[in-house]
């Protein structure tokens, strides 16, 4: 398989969306559904307008299978750009309707909102290993030595998980990766 080439399951995924089964669509719902309502919800931190954006995302996945571009990268990212979309566009309309906000006020809530979405999105994605050692070490509270203890591991492995973590998550607050997608890929929502 080519460096580039996605997932077998993302192709075919694709290909029976394309065809219009809504058995993918409920795989697909059953996959992403939990990443694109906790994305949401982290961005607008309101529990039904992310129930809004889940339903719009997946809308549009099932209306325009073919938006997914394999080049760009995974159909977890496409689900997660969508859903970052949907959620700006969302905020957006909010401070717009509201004529007490100003332009810089949106923009700095959208700016905290997509760093928070894109760190949550990097914990979830990270591999379990080096989930397990930030959990308990920034929410249990332990230091390396009681991480290595309690993963079974020697505290220089302990150490280098909590480090690779930590370095993970500070792209969060990064601009995207040089090769990634550009900011307005594939067709608005």
């Amino acid at each position: 398989m080519a460096k580039n080439a996605p997932p077998r399951w993302d192709r075919r995924m694709q290909q029976r969306l394309a065809r219009g089964e809504a058995a993918a669509l409920g795989e697909l719902y059953d996959r992403f559904a939990s990443l694109v309502h906790s994305q949401a919800n982290r961005m607008l931190d309101d529990e039904s307008a992310a129930d809004l954006v889940t339903r719009a995302v997946f809308g549009y996945v099932w209306e325009n299978p073919d938006a997914y571009d394999p080049k760009q990268g995974s159909m977890r990212s496409w689900v997660a750009r969508l859903t970052h979309r949907e959620s700006v566009q969302r905020l957006r309309r909010e401070y717009g309707a509201d004529e007490g906000h100003e332009e810089a006020g949106l923009e700095e809530r959208v700016r905290r909102a997509t760093a928070a979405a894109r760190a949550d999105y990097i914990v979830a994605s990270m591999p379990a290993p080096l989930r397990a050692a930030l959990e308990l070490a920034y929410i249990q509270r332990r230091d390396y030595r009681q991480t290595a203890t309690d993963l079974g591991v020697t505290e220089d492995e302990a150490r280098r998980r909590l480090r690779l973590g930590l370095q993970l998550l500070s792209t969060a607050h990064a601009r995207p990766l040089e090769g990634s997608p550009p900011p307005g890929y594939g067709r608005p929502l």
